[in-house]
């Protein structure tokens, strides 16, 4: 599938409707705001630091990660193919002074012009929402340098993180909009590892995000990637 072709419309459009709540910590992006801190942590961690490092957020949407990254000191692009929600992060952007390259565009042809470019790609929340994941995580690969860090998270495929991730989290406590996901484009870990690995990623390392209902707080464990997880992957340096 081309660059061209690997954009679901519908999805661009569901996101733009909903662009100017991406920094609403109680509006529709909540879970986002809520899990950010403990994602940063897991990618800092895992990349030995993030400050003077080119890090590039692939599906930024309006911000929220890619704003946390440029925090602790990296330079930072963000890319997305939702103008609206782009318009939106550099709007926050001005009002926090948090600085941010963004730029509309998909991951392959950010590829196409950028290979090799970024110590660090992280591309979260955002392969279950294009028709092709392969192609991203392609194009993923290519833009990270030798040696450097690329980090996907998505949702399992199975009945536990359709009853979580949809039935639970978009009916019952309406924690995101909904319709938000759809449980055919959910990845096995596995067909997610299976697919870095023929793009050229090694998978370094995986976790967990889960919801404590006791605590009512979100936390990293690699005990199960039932749900929501996070995969940690190296490009093997030349």
């Amino acid at each position: 599938m081309s660059s061209t072709q690997n954009v679901d419309q519908t999805e661009i459009d569901k996101f733009s409707q909903i662009a100017e709540r991406w920094w609403d910590p109680e509006g529709e992006f909540k879970p986002l705001h809520i899990i950010n801190p403990l994602r940063l942590s897991f990618i800092e961690t895992e990349s030995d630091g993030l400050f003077g490092k080119k890090i590039l957020d692939v599906g930024c949407g309006g911000g929220i990660l890619a704003e946390s990254l440029a925090q602790r000191g990296a330079d930072v692009t963000g890319i997305d193919m939702a103008e609206a929600s782009l318009e939106i992060a550099q709007l926050h952007g001005l009002e926090s002074g948090i600085k941010v390259a963004y730029h509309c565009t998909s991951a392959e042809a950010f590829a196409a012009e950028h290979a090799g470019s970024f110590d660090v790609v992280t591309c979260m929340e955002m392969l279950e929402h294009v028709p092709d994941p392969a192609s991203v995580i392609k194009a993923c690969t290519d833009l990270v340098k030798p040696g450097g860090k690329v980090f996907f998270s998505t949702l399992n495929r199975n009945v536990k993180s359709y009853l979580l991730g949809i039935v639970a989290a978009e009916y019952v406590l309406q924690w995101v909009p909904k319709g938000t996901h759809q449980y055919q484009r959910f990845m096995k870990p596995s067909e997610l590892m299976k697919i870095a690995d023929h793009a050229g990623l090694i998978p370094r390392s995986t976790t967990g995000i889960h919801y404590d209902p006791f605590n009512q707080q979100f936390l990293l464990s690699n005990k199960n990637i039932d749900v929501n997880y996070i995969i940690h992957c190296e490009k093997p340096a030349l």
